[in-house]
């Protein structure tokens, strides 16, 4: 057993939590999103595709300049939400889940598209074709049928939320108790004297959610690829 310190189990708890929200708080866009870029077509949609991966390929330093100077707490957005409904993201964990939202978005987005376009378009048509509507299309065929993307993307958003680090840092600063998530303890860790066993604790525990997350997420959508027929049985 870890024997965790208060700062440790802190630090624990924030990055859970943080990483669940964000996950939740994406998951209705993520889809939407999916959808969009897999069903639809329209004018601009290779900006927006480009848009919505763009933190992929850049320095996550970049999007965390960019969320301070949006929703900071002089920003153009963050004075106007503080003013109008009392919502503060600046230095504060909400502030954390908006840059791991920002990081994770494009690996959800991006396993739920390839979910969607892998269901059989004429399942969808035969649905319209009997006089559903494009909502009830979507929640009785194509929400069930992409169901394991929309796992993996979601447990994949959770563990990249669990180890975002730049992002964070640059919009909500390293403060213990309200924004030091695990990556964040583990920098202040290697920074000071005799942090290497609060380091190495932290990098377990780490590598212990990371691990647990992939195999929960190739454990979940193999078993919704079983319950959908998708599942190929060897020998058979």
């Amino acid at each position: 057993m870890l024997n965790l310190t208060p700062e440790e189990q802190s630090a624990l708890w924030l990055s859970l939590q943080v990483a669940g929200w964000c996950t939740l708080a994406s998951l209705v866009p993520g889809v939407f999103c999916g959808w969009l870029l897999a069903r639809r077509d329209f004018p601009g949609k290779a900006l927006v595709d480009a848009a919505i991966h763009l933190p992929m390929v850049l320095p996550p330093v970049v999007p965390g300049y960019l969320l301070l100077v949006l929703f900071g707490a002089h920003g153009v957005l963050g004075r106007w939400l503080d003013a109008w409904f009392g919502v503060s993201f600046a230095f504060n964990w909400k502030g954390a889940v908006l840059a791991s939202a920002v990081m994770g978005f494009p690996l959800m987005v991006q396993a739920v598209r390839l979910a969607i376009q892998m269901v059989d378009r004429r399942l969808e048509d035969a649905a319209s074709t009997l006089g559903a509507r494009p909502l009830g299309v979507f929640c009785s065929i194509t929400l069930p049928l992409a169901l394991p993307g929309i796992v993996v993307g979601a447990l994949l958003m959770f563990s990249r939320a669990l180890g975002e680090f730049g992002a964070t840092i640059t919009f909500v600063g390293n403060i213990d108790g309200e924004t030091r998530t695990l990556p964040l303890a583990i920098y202040s860790a290697i920074h000071v004297p005799d942090g290497e066993h609060m380091a190495s604790r932290l990098i377990m525990i780490s590598l212990t959610l990371a691990f647990a997350s992939l195999l929960l997420s190739n454990h979940l959508s193999k078993r919704a690829a079983r319950r959908l027929g998708y599942q190929t049985h060897a020998g058979h």
